[in-house]
């Protein structure tokens, strides 16, 4: 008599016990990952495919790869930005009403590029005084290229360190707007320093020969010396009081 195997069922074991997890990937599941599906190229900043088929394909032995690259300048991080043509430093001149008293000539474009070709180029080394404490801010003072340090004499006479500057930040703010302003810290530089400077006496002249700066300068004098208290809000006068005095019986 021949004794017939019954057929294993999925989910079971021969013995009864419960089937353990694969090991090993089976063929169609390797073979699934094996296989990449591609997508279409997503490219920026370069050719698209389309036109690289349609234009005419040209074989050559050697030639020059020529890069156009476009130098963009961002506004409104307060910063002055600036080119330059060997060793020569120039004002990028829209940049320049990121300075607080000239923001009402950022529609001015004209104006604003006369200003920049009236500024003079200096150079400092390492430990050189640019500004010096208590006396006349004659020039307002664009740093280009470097890194200075304002310090002022201390509560108990010690020099202290007041702020670091860099590329784009500017000194002197005040010259803009007064006459009579005088530093109120010591600037060195602390590495080779390249600045940009627009003397009291070209600003002077520069107000009776285009009214509209004058006009923007008045505006900025009239927005930012209204009286303010100790943390820049804007001052309101309040009065009070009573007539005779109050009952408090009973």
């Amino acid at each position: 008599m021949t004794q017939t195997a019954e057929p294993e069922v999925a989910g079971s074991s021969p013995n009864g016990q419960e089937p353990r997890s694969p090991l090993s990937l089976g063929t169609a599941a390797a073979r699934n990952l094996a296989t990449t599906t591609k997508t279409q190229p997503q490219m920026q900043g370069i050719s698209s495919r389309w036109l690289l088929r349609v234009l005419p394909w040209v074989q050559v032995d050697g030639g020059v790869y020529r890069v156009n690259r476009r130098l963009s300048h961002e506004t409104g991080d307060g910063r002055v930005s600036f080119s330059n043509i060997g060793d020569q430093v120039q004002i990028v001149a829209p940049t320049l009403a990121e300075l607080p008293a000239l923001r009402a000539l950022a529609d001015n474009p004209a104006l604003l590029e006369t200003l920049a070709t009236h500024f003079t180029q200096y150079t400092y080394q390492t430990g050189d005084t640019i500004a010096e404490y208590d006396t006349p801010t004659n020039q307002l003072i664009l740093i280009a290229h470097g890194k200075v340090t304002t310090s002022s004499p201390g509560k108990y006479g010690a020099t202290a360190t007041l702020d670091t500057l860099a590329d784009g930040e500017h000194l002197g703010h005040e010259t803009l707007y007064q006459e009579d302003a005088t530093w109120a810290y010591t600037t060195k530089a602390i590495t080779p320093t390249t600045t940009l400077q627009l003397t009291r006496d070209t600003i002077t002249q520069l107000l009776s020969q285009y009214p509209e700066l004058a006009a923007a300068l008045q505006t900025h004098v009239d927005i930012y010396t209204r009286p303010a208290n100790n943390y820049g809000e804007a001052t309101i006068d309040l009065t009070s009081g009573h007539t005779g005095e109050p009952d408090i019986s009973g």
